[in-house]
């Protein structure tokens, strides 16, 4: 795996869950990482959490908090990064932070949902891309974290899908627009990963989600986050458009 020293990250929504385990492994690996996180009940405890946490392995980080969906939200967030950094320079910039939508039948879909999920799932994730390329020197990374529900058909989770599908479009069109400047940008799609969801504390309900994966088992974060770190690295320089299947073989049928 590359080693990251020297180099500063960004990880939106790195407050908790895949996030939070992202921001951990590219600390491990050498990087500066800004921790960002949103405006939701205790976002700002869980991200100083965080930051602590990687502080305490030997790492270096610091907390920016950004609520994405408002009004100068993209804004909010680089004044907060380059608060925190010695020089206007970002390696590394992974796309995490995303908001759920409670599935149902299509026929309860609201625009009101529609409209808040592509703020926060699509339209903050593309204006932060655009935001951060005068800051990405040459040979820079992105990685923009989606869902293998882009795979494959669920009518109950249509809106949450298109914010993530449309993600996945900022993937494809900026890899071939930075490909001149050696700056790759990948999309890495989870499946199930327990991230402290209440929910999967029934035993029937994690039994079944288990048997999706290939692995029998249910995804963790740092199973994503290890997917990521190589993507970060200089030995992913070969890879760029790419849609990485991290759903532990859910797809495999």
């Amino acid at each position: 795996m590359g080693d990251l020293t020297g180099r500063t990250a960004l990880v939106t929504g790195a407050s908790r869950g895949i996030g939070r385990a992202i921001a951990e492994r590219l600390a491990a690996d050498g990087a500066r990482v800004a921790v960002h996180h949103g405006a939701g009940p205790g976002d700002d405890l869980d991200a100083k959490e965080t930051v602590e946490g990687i502080l305490a392995r030997g790492g270096d980080a610091f907390a920016v908090a950004a609520e994405f969906g408002p009004p100068g939200d993209v804004d909010r967030l680089f004044d907060g990064l380059l608060g925190g950094l010695s020089e206007p320079r970002l390696d590394i910039l992974v796309n995490n932070a995303a908001i759920p939508d409670v599935p149902g039948p299509p026929e309860d879909i609201t625009p009101e949902r529609f409209d808040r999920l592509m703020a926060v799932n699509a339209r903050a994730p593309l204006f932060t891309v655009r935001r951060a390329l005068p800051l990405i020197p040459d040979g820079g990374r992105i990685v923009n974290i989606s869902t293998g529900l882009t795979r494959f058909a669920n009518p109950r989770e249509v809106m949450q899908t298109m914010s993530k599908a449309a993600l996945e479009m900022v993937t494809l069109h900026f890899a071939r627009h930075l490909g001149p400047r050696g700056i790759t940008v990948n999309t890495v799609a989870p499946g199930v990963v327990d991230t402290g969801d209440p929910a999967l504390a029934d035993p029937g309900l994690r039994a079944a989600l288990s048997g999706l994966s290939a692995f029998g088992r249910l995804g963790e974060p740092d199973d994503i986050a290890g997917v990521v770190a190589f993507l970060a690295s200089s030995d992913a320089r070969w890879i760029t458009g790419a849609w990485i299947d991290a759903t532990g073989g859910t797809l495999l049928g």
